[in-house]
C-alpha cells in the first residue's frame, strides 16, 4: 500500500490518523474501487469537518460511495454547530471550484436540507439559486430538497414555479418530486390542482408509490370524495402498491367525518379481511365519527374496548373523548379526561385546551372559559389566534362585544396575529349587534393595513401586478431568469404582509348591510370583492338575492340571479329557498312549486327522476296535493336526500295564503315520513287553525311541537290554551298546560292572566 495515510478508511483508528488522510483526488481515485459507501460514512464520523465535506464532496461523484447515511451525517454536522460549519462549507465548495474540480449538487442538496433544518429557509432558496455560480446543476434530489423547503413555508405558488423549470432543464421528476407536491397542493385545500398534478404524472409514466396513494387518498376523503377515493385505492391495489394502515385509517376517517358511520363499519370488515389491524388511529376515527353521528354510547364502549386492547389514548384520542362529552352537556366528565391525560404524563396541547374553551363557550360558561385561557401558560401551550378567536365568538355570542374588542386588541401585545377568522368573527358580532359602522371600519382597516394585494401594488407596481395571474406570471419569469430566492422574498413578503378579507369577511358585512335595509352598500360590497380577485359563493348569491327581494328590488334580483349562471354556479338549493320564500310571501305558492320541480328537473340526469317529476307536475295542475307531495318524497328516499326543505316552505306558503287545509296535508305527509317539521311551520300552522276554529288539529301540531322539544312564543301557545276553554275544551286546556309545564315552559311566566282565568276559573 503506497498510502498508509489511507489505512484508517478501511480500518477504523483514533482520530489523530485519520487527520492525517491525503483527501486530494489522485491519491483516492486508485483507491476508490476498494472503498465502499459504508467506509466512506465511517470515515465521515471521525474527521474534522472541512475535510469530511472535502471527503463527502469527492465520493459524491462515485455512485457505488454514495449513501443516505453520508448525507445524515454531513447535515446532523452543519446543524450541530452552524456558525463554524456553513461558512467552511462554503469555503470548501469556493476552493474545489478555483482549482478546477466540478461540485457534485449533492452537496448543495445536504445544504439546502441543513438550512432548512436549522430553521433558515431562506439561506436554503439562496444555496439553490448559488448552484449556477459554482458550475453545478440541480438533479432531481436537489429540486426535491427545494420543493419539501417551500412547500413547508406554504409557498405553493413558487414550488409549482420550481415544478416547471424543473421540467424545461430536462431534469425528470420522480415519484417523490410528484408526492411531495400532491402533498402541499392538498394541504392548502387546492385538490383540483392536485388532481391534475396526478394525471400528470400518470402521462408521464411514473408509478405513484405509497406515499401519493395516501396524501391523495388522505386529501380526497378530507374533501369528502369518498367515492373517487374508493376508486382510487382499487386502482391502487390494481397496481401492485398494497395500502398501508395510513390508507385504511385515512379511508375510515373519510366515512366518519362524511356522516357515513355504518359504511366505516362495513369496510372495517372488509379492510381487517386485507390484513389491517385496527390501532389507536383508526380507534380514535371511529369514536370521533360515532361522536359527530350523536351515538354517545357506542362511542364509549369503543373506547371501552380499545383499553381492553392495551391501547394507551394519545392527545389526539384525550381532545375527542373531550369534545364528545362537553357536546353531550358533561362538561365534569370532559374536564376528567383533562385530568386523567395529565395524570398519566400525557402534556395537553394548545388544540386541546382550545376544543375545552369552545366546549365551555358554546354552553355559556363564559367565566369559566376565561379562566381555563389563562392557566393554558402552566403547561407551555400560549393561547393561539384560535383561543383568542374562540374567546371571541363565545363573547359575541353573548352580546359581549366591548370585551372581545378588548381581546382583540391585546392580541398583538402576546405576539399572537389575528387571522381572517378572527377578523370575521369580531366583524359578525358587531354586524350581529347593529354596530355596523364600527365592523365597516375593521373591515377597512383589515383592507388596508395587512393587505397583500396593497403591498403588490406598492412593492411592484399597479401595471405589473394586477391580479393571481399576473403573480403567478411574474414568479415564473423570476425563476426561469435564475432569480428564485428573489421569488421567494416576494411571496414571502406577501404572506407576512397579513390578513386579507376573504370571500367570508365580505358575505358577512353583506348580510349585516342587507339586514340594516342598505342594499346599496351590499352591492358595492359585492362589486368591491371581485375588483379584489374573489369569486362570490353560493353564500354571497343567496344573501344578495334574498335581500333584493325582501326589499321588492326584483330587477336587481335578477341581475344577480344572472350573474350567478354566468359564472357556471348551478342554482343551490339555497337560492331555491330564497325564490321560493319570497313567492310563497306574495301567495304565489304555485309557481314556488313549479320553480322547484324545474329545478329538480335541470338537475337530475336520470331519465326515470324526470318522468316521475313530469308526473308530479301533473298532479300539482289537477291539485292531487297529497299524491304529488307523496310521490316526490319517495323519489327523495329512493335518492337518499330526504329533507323537510322544500316542504315546509309550501308549508308556511299556504298557510300564509290562508289555504290552511292544503298546509295540513303536507304535515300529516312529513309526520307520516318521519320528516322533521320545522318550528316556524308549526308555529304558523297552530295560529292559522286556531284562526279557522280547526282546534283538534292545533293541538295535534302542539303536541308533536312539545315531543319535538320546541318551545314557542308567549302568544302561540296563550291563543290555543284560550280558544280550548272558550270552545269548552277545558280538559284539553288542561292536559295541554300540564305537558308544556313537563317540557319545560314555566306555565307562571308564560301564562298571560286572561288564560290563567279561564284555565284556573
Amino acid at each position: 500500500m503506497r498510502w498508509p495515510g489511507l489505512i484508517p478508511l478501511f480500518f477504523p483508528q483514533p482520530p489523530s490518523l485519520l487527520r492525517s488522510i491525503p483527501l486530494s483526488d489522485p491519491y483516492l481515485s486508485s483507491l476508490s474501487p476498494h472503498l465502499s459507501a459504508s467506509s466512506i460514512s465511517s470515515a465521515l464520523h471521525f474527521l474534522p469537518f472541512p475535510s469530511a465535506f472535502r471527503l463527502f464532496l469527492w465520493s459524491s461523484f462515485h455512485r457505488h460511495l454514495r449513501s443516505f447515511d453520508s448525507h445524515n451525517i454531513i447535515i446532523s454536522t452543519l446543524v450541530s454547530s452552524p456558525d463554524d460549519s456553513f461558512p467552511s462549507a462554503w469555503q470548501v465548495l469556493s476552493d474545489f471550484h478555483s482549482s478546477g474540480n466540478p461540485v457534485h449538487p449533492a452537496a448543495f442538496t445536504v445544504l439546502i436540507s441543513a438550512y432548512s433544518a436549522a430553521d433558515l429557509p431562506e439561506k436554503a432558496v439562496e444555496t439553490f439559486s448559488r448552484m449556477q455560480d459554482f458550475g453545478s446543476r440541480p438533479n432531481t434530489f436537489t429540486y426535491n430538497t427545494l420543493l419539501r423547503v417551500l412547500i413547508e413555508k406554504d409557498v405553493i405558488l413558487l414550488s409549482m414555479a420550481v415544478y416547471n423549470l424543473m421540467l424545461k432543464s430536462d431534469c425528470l421528476p420522480n415519484s417523490a418530486s410528484y408526492g411531495i407536491l400532491i402533498d402541499g397542493l392538498c394541504k392548502a385545500g387546492k385538490n383540483e390542482d392536485a388532481l391534475k398534478l396526478f394525471d400528470e404524472m400518470l402521462q408521464r409514466r411514473v408509478p405513484p408509490n405509497a406515499v401519493v396513494y395516501t396524501v391523495f387518498l388522505t386529501s380526497l376523503c378530507g374533501a369528502g370524495k369518498i367515492e373517487d377515493a374508493m376508486r382510487l385505492l382499487g386502482s391502487m391495489k390494481e397496481k401492485n402498491c398494497p395500502p398501508d394502515d395510513a390508507v385504511y385509517n385515512a379511508m375510515l376517517s373519510g366515512f366518519c367525518k362524511a356522516g357515513r358511520i355504518d359504511e366505516a363499519f362495513e369496510y372495517l370488515k372488509a379492510f381487517q379481511e386485507d390484513g389491517f389491524v385496527l390501532g389507536l388511529s383508526g380507534y380514535s376515527c371511529l369514536i370521533d365519527g360515532l361522536f359527530r353521528a350523536e351515538r354517545f354510547e357506542d362511542a364509549c364502549s369503543y373506547y371501552k374496548e380499545m383499553l381492553t386492547k392495551s391501547l394507551v389514548p394519545d392527545c389526539v384520542l384525550y381532545t375527542i373523548m373531550i369534545r364528545g362529552y362537553l357536546e353531550a352537556g358533561m362538561v365534569e366528565e370532559a374536564f376528567s379526561f383533562l385530568s386523567e391525560m395529565t395524570d398519566k404524563g400525557v402534556v395537553p396541547d394548545t388544540f386541546c385546551y382550545n376544543t375545552l374553551i369552545k366546549g365551555l363557550c358554546d354552553s355559556g360558561h363564559l367565566d369559566r372559559a376565561r379562566s381555563l385561557r389563562l392557566q393554558i401558560s402552566k403547561h407551555n401551550c400560549f393561547p393561539d389566534s384560535a383561543t383568542c378567536t374562540i374567546m371571541i365568538c363565545g363573547l359575541c355570542k353573548e352580546g359581549m362585544i366591548h370585551e372581545a374588542q378588548e381581546i382583540f386588541d391585546e392580541m398583538g401585545k402576546h405576539g399572537c396575529a389575528p387571522t381572517v377568522m378572527t377578523f370575521n368573527a369580531l366583524i359578525n358580532g358587531l354586524c350581529k349587534a347593529g354596530q355596523l359602522k364600527k365592523a365597516n371600519y375593521l373591515f377597512h382597516k383589515m383592507e388596508m393595513g395587512r393587505n397583500p394585494s396593497l403591498f403588490l401594488r406598492l412593492s411592484q407596481g399597479t401595471n405589473r401586478v394586477r391580479d393571481s395571474h399576473s403573480l403567478q406570471k411574474l414568479v415564473e419569469d423570476l425563476c426561469e431568469s435564475g432569480l428564485v430566492l428573489k421569488a421567494y422574498k416576494l411571496l414571502r413578503d406577501i404572506i407576512d404582509s397579513g390578513v386579507v378579507p376573504d370571500v367570508v369577511t365580505y358575505n358577512i358585512l353583506i348580510n349585516g348591510f342587507c339586514k340594516e335595509g342598505d342594499l346599496n352598500g351590499a352591492l358595492n360590497l359585492f362589486k368591491r370583492l371581485q375588483l379584489e380577485g374573489h369569486m362570490p359563493d353560493d353564500v354571497t348569491y343567496s344573501t344578495l338575492i334574498d335581500g333584493l327581494l325582501k326589499v321588492r328590488r326584483k330587477e336587481d334580483s335578477s341581475l344577480i340571479y344572472q350573474h350567478m349562471l354566468r359564472n357556471g354556479y348551478a342554482t343551490s338549493l339555497s337560492i331555491c329557498a330564497t325564490h321560493m320564500r319570497t313567492m310563497c310571501r306574495e301567495k304565489r305558492v304555485s309557481q314556488a312549486v313549479n320553480f322547484w320541480l324545474d329545478h329538480l328537473l335541470q338537475d337530475s340526469a336520470l331519465s326515470d327522476e324526470k318522468e316521475t317529476i313530469k308526473l308530479v307536475q301533473k298532479q300539482f295542475e289537477q291539485e292531487y296535493l297529497e299524491e304529488a307531495i307523496r310521490t316526490l318524497i319517495e323519489m327523495d328516499q329512493r335518492r337518499n336526500s330526504v329533507n323537510s326543505f322544500p316542504y315546509t316552505i309550501w308549508l308556511i306558503g299556504y298557510c300564509q295564503a290562508r289555504a290552511i287545509d292544503k298546509a295540513v296535508k303536507i304535515f300529516s305527509l312529513l309526520v307520516e315520513y318521519k320528516i322533521d317539521v320545522t318550528p316556524p311551520s308549526c308555529v304558523l300552522l297552530i295560529n292559522g287553525l286556531c284562526r279557522k276554529g280547526k282546534l283538534g288539529s292545533a293541538l295535534n301540531v302542539m303536541l308533536y311541537s312539545l315531543d319535538k322539544g320546541y318551545l314557542f312564543m308567549q302568544p302561540v301557545g296563550n291563543r290555543l290554551l284560550k280558544r280550548l276553554c272558550i270552545y269548552d275544551k277545558k280538559r284539553a286546556a288542561c292536559e295541554l298546560a300540564r305537558r308544556m309545564h313537563l317540557t319545560g315552559y314555566d306555565m307562571d311566566l308564560y301564562l298571560r292572566d286572561t288564560t290563567k282565568a279561564l284555565l284556573y276559573n
